[in-house]
């Protein structure tokens, strides 16, 4: 089971660290590439992987949340661990199918 509270800290925190900033971060240089849909969604995110900030965000969420999973209290536990992590989880994993079947769905032969 830590294994899993280690893997799902980790996966929260990533979605976390890239999507708190605000959609500035992922979209920001978006007027200025000449790229369109979702790749100049792709190459925000892709930029913001390599940024310091991104980094800090996503080490510090997953402290944050490691720690949670080890409270004693199973209340604190569920209200601080499981149904953020899970919550986060879920919407980054549907945001990156929708933008997968949107690719499939929309690609030009």
């Amino acid at each position: 089971m830590e294994y899993v509270k280690g893997i799902l800290s980790g996966v929260a925190a990533i979605f976390l660290a890239e999507f708190v900033p605000g959609p500035w971060s992922i979209f920001r240089g978006m007027s200025e590439q000449k790229a369109t849909g979702l790749a100049a969604i792709a190459g925000g995110v892709l930029e913001s992987l390599f940024s310091p900030l991104f980094w800090l965000l996503a080490i510090l969420f997953f402290a944050l949340f490691f720690r949670a999973s080890r409270l004693q209290s199973n209340l604190l536990r569920a209200f601080l661990f499981w149904i953020p992590t899970l919550l986060v989880s879920t919407l980054g994993f549907s945001f990156v199918a929708l933008c997968v079947y949107v690719f499939i769905r929309f690609r030009h032969h």
